[in-house]
């Protein structure tokens, strides 16, 4: 699984902004064998942002309903569809952000006064002109110092001359979203490096200033919160993060954060916020896992999980992928753990992830696809009788089929799957099941023989090699996949013997499929699954009494 990395501070002008910008390729970031940044350049950066505070740290701007964001201001706490203007990216080997439809969070505001209004009235020309000047100076130094932390060595730098100290008094007293989301930004690259990162947990009041900016109403701030959080609990002093996230309060702000808001880009990063508490490997789990779970986790994850199914079958948008991606790896981890009893006997919970697995145009949505597969199997290890559900549901073994070609580069999704298709087709008795629905089971494979024909030739020296032989579960896997493949040939064999002696009525013969194109596929199984018919009933007993081992998928 990818973690979050550096991301820029700059917007090109003109065009709408994203309430997160996304990190840029490896291609694109500083390489310090060819910046030539001076380093009294960076000095003098910081020594303007701390000089150039505006002197009313309040939003300036004029509310006018729509939730604009111009000339480097945001629109107060209740924004939709909110647009920004920023300047444009003055170096090419910064990180530009990419240009979306923002969709932010529709938050309700806690402050009554007017930002453009100053208590005892309106403010005059002169005084607006000089608090714009003074925010557009201090938002053009700090994106640059946003762009340059994504750099080692400058982000070492920074930090070696008190950027920490400064962006903390900013973040102290400032009310303007603007200069939050550029001071977090600033502060999550800087968590990319491990010396910055630590030199953070050591400045005094620095954690829980920024755990405190998750209760500003800004899906911009907020993203950038999620994404330092993230980065702080997936390192080396994570525990000291956790323990200041451990307050009932705080969690009930992320899961609120998470549950309300409509900017695709603020779920992802809430969520991978909530990933990083419960799938750690720095002993923060022991700390956060319990109380979230009291506070209703597995619940609030399906409620999300639903919402993103419906969405994806009503209208399929490409920035709701990352969202899903996420939510479906948080009840993964779950499922693998002390609470996955309860999962495996959520029965919405499984619709939704079969639901996953049937999406159509899998290559837009394989790591959804993928990661459903996997907590299919791990749901069938713990109740086993759930198989039953799925038996007479074509489209969903034509789901895991079509998922095949998505999980050559993973042995363990690779096996999940598999699993999951034997234990399916053991269910399946040809001798008795209805003529249509066997002629559904046949047509799926005859159409989906040449994926499982690339699969079987993509991994043909790991599945007989000796290195692999050797492997953890070789038998389990082996088992699940011969044991599938010979059953494929039991049924195309059945049908082949019966299908002339079925009424039209059931079946009409021009839905027959090939006698030659059946012959050929039998043969074809039956020599990849490596054993006769008459050996099947052992073949299947095996695969029922396996260890029932989980699966997770590396990313």
């Amino acid at each position: 699984m990818a973690f979050p990395e550096a991301t820029s501070g700059f917007e090109e002008e003109g065009n709408e902004a994203v309430p997160y910008h996304p990190s840029a390729p490896a291609s694109e970031l500083f390489d310090d064998s060819t910046t030539t940044i001076d380093p009294s350049y960076i000095i003098s950066l910081i020594r303007k942002l701390l000089l150039n505070v505006p002197h009313n740290v309040r939003d300036s701007r004029p509310d006018d309903g729509a939730g604009a964001r111009c000339n480097g201001f945001v629109e107060g706490s209740e924004m939709v569809n909110g647009q920004e203007c920023t300047p444009a990216v003055p170096n090419s080997n910064v990180q530009t952000c990419t240009d979306n439809e923002s969709e932010p969070m529709d938050i309700p505001n806690d402050e009554n006064e007017k930002s453009c209004e100053n208590k005892g009235g309106e403010m005059d020309s002169s005084e607006r002109r000089e608090i714009l000047t003074e925010e557009e100076a201090w938002e053009e130094y700090g994106c640059v110092l946003w762009d340059l932390a994504a750099n080692k060595t400058h982000a070492v730098f920074m930090v070696e001359n008190l950027l920490l100290d400064v962006l903390l008094a900013s973040l102290a007293i400032s009310q303007s979203v603007r200069v939050i989301e550029i001071n977090l930004g600033i502060l999550a690259n800087l968590a990319c490096h491990e010396a910055p990162r630590s030199s953070i947990i050591s400045t005094n009041g620095q954690i829980y200033v920024i755990v405190d900016k998750l209760f500003v109403d800004d899906s911009t701030c907020l993203s950038e919160v999620c994404r330092f959080l993230t980065l702080a609990l997936r390192h080396s002093g994570s525990v000291t993060w956790a323990e200041a996230l451990r307050n009932e309060r705080v969690l009930l702000r992320i899961l609120w954060v998470a549950e309300n808001t409509l900017n695709s880009q603020l779920l992802e990063k809430s969520v991978g916020l909530l990933l990083a508490m419960v799938d750690n490997q720095h002993g923060v789990t022991v700390f956060l896992l319990p109380p979230l779970m009291e506070l209703g986790l597995p619940n609030r994850l399906i409620n999300l999980l639903e919402f993103e199914v419906k969405s994806l079958y009503s209208d399929r948008t490409p920035d709701r992928f990352p969202a899903l991606d996420v939510i479906l790896e948080v009840i993964e981890v779950l499922s693998v753990g002390e609470y996955s009893t309860p999962l495996a006997q959520n029965r919405e919970l499984l619709r939704l992830v079969v639901d996953v697995v049937k999406l159509p145009d899998k290559a837009e949505v394989s790591n959804s696809c993928i990661t459903a597969i996997v907590l299919f199997a791990n749901f069938l290890a713990d109740k086993p009788d759930l198989i039953s559900d799925v038996l007479q549901d074509v489209p969903f073994l034509q789901g895991l089929l079509d998922t095949l070609p998505h999980v050559s580069d993973d042995s363990e999704a690779r096996h999940a799957l598999w699993s999951v298709v034997g234990k399916l087709l053991l269910e399946v008795h040809e001798h008795v099941i209805p003529p249509s629905l066997l002629l559904q089971y046949v047509s799926v494979f005859i159409e989906k023989s040449d994926c499982i024909e690339e699969d079987l030739i993509d991994h043909r020296e790991e599945d007989l090699g000796e290195e692999y032989k050797k492997s953890e579960g070789f038998d389990i896997k082996q088992k699940a996949r011969i044991s599938s493949l010979n059953k494929i040939a039991m049924i195309l064999q059945y049908w082949s013997s019966v299908s002339h002696s079925i009424p039209e009525a059931d079946v009409p013969k021009n839905d027959h499929p090939d006698d030659g194109v059946l012959k050929h596929l039998i043969e074809y199984f039956l020599n990849k699954g490596g054993d006769r018919l008459d050996e099947q009933q052992g073949n299947f007993l095996d695969l029922c009494l396996v260890s029932d081992c989980k699966s997770v998928p590396s990313r």
